[in-house]
């Protein structure tokens, strides 16, 4: 795996990586970032901030989807209308039974090649075929299960049967009204291919676990995010 390289940049590297760990970890806008980092005495514009998550998020993005573990085999699909530029579109999202993102896209159809479109992304980057797949009653998603021969795996579309993923669109529906929507489709996608990521990496179930087993699961997210980053741990 590559080292990302920092050279030729007017901030040092810890810099770098806080700006854009801030922005993609907590639900702020890039002004808010400025603003933070100059309570610390650094001068970042909030165009700066948003250059450095546009060059380095897809690499750190990458960094940590390959330190991630192999995902559970029953995963749950699910699609949600955002308007994108003025227009309406949907965002089909995957997840898996802990709650893991496995991969988002932004289509501009709820139909069977936009459910296809995901199935195949879904099965290449992940290099597996599920157990199970979990869907609400969409008609889509049991259409493109057939003709891609993936229906020998169990199909459920129980009622609250895909609320895992359905609850997965909240920190997605946060982002949105804080950036005050999606200005295109391109800058949608990248953003939340990102942001999952940086999900998967620090969401930690809080309510399941003792405050000790919590320090030491943030703990690791830290170390994976400075190893994605190349920051010594």
């Amino acid at each position: 795996m590559s080292v990302l390289s920092y050279s030729g940049y007017r901030f040092p590297r810890d810099i770098i990586q806080r700006a854009v760990w801030m922005y993609l970890r907590f639900t702020l806008s890039v002004r808010d970032v400025e603003e933070l980092l100059a309570e610390r005495g650094i001068t970042v514009t909030y165009e700066t901030v948003r250059r450095l998550v546009l060059t380095f998020g897809s690499a750190i993005a990458r960094g940590l989807r390959a330190r991630r573990p192999k995902p559970h085999a029953r995963w749950h699909l699910d699609e949600v209308f955002v308007r994108i530029g003025g227009k309406q579109m949907y965002l089909w999202r995957a997840v898996d039974a802990e709650g893991e993102v496995l991969d988002v896209l932004v289509q501009p159809k709820r139909d069977k090649r936009a459910a296809q479109k995901l199935m195949r992304k879904l099965l290449k980057k992940q290099g597996m075929t599920p157990d199970a797949w979990v869907t609400d009653k969409c008609p889509s998603y049991s259409a493109a299960l057939r003709e891609l021969h993936l229906n020998r795996a169990a199909h459920l579309q129980r009622k609250r049967a895909n609320n895992r993923a359905e609850s997965s669109h909240v920190p997605v529906r946060r982002r949105e009204r804080k950036q005050q929507g999606f200005k295109s489709p391109g800058s949608a996608q990248l953003f939340l291919s990102i942001h999952a990521a940086t999900y998967n990496t620090f969401t930690v179930p809080r309510h399941l676990v003792s405050a000790r087993t919590h320090r030491l699961f943030r703990a690791e997210a830290f170390k994976t995010w400075r190893s994605a980053v190349g920051v010594a741990a």
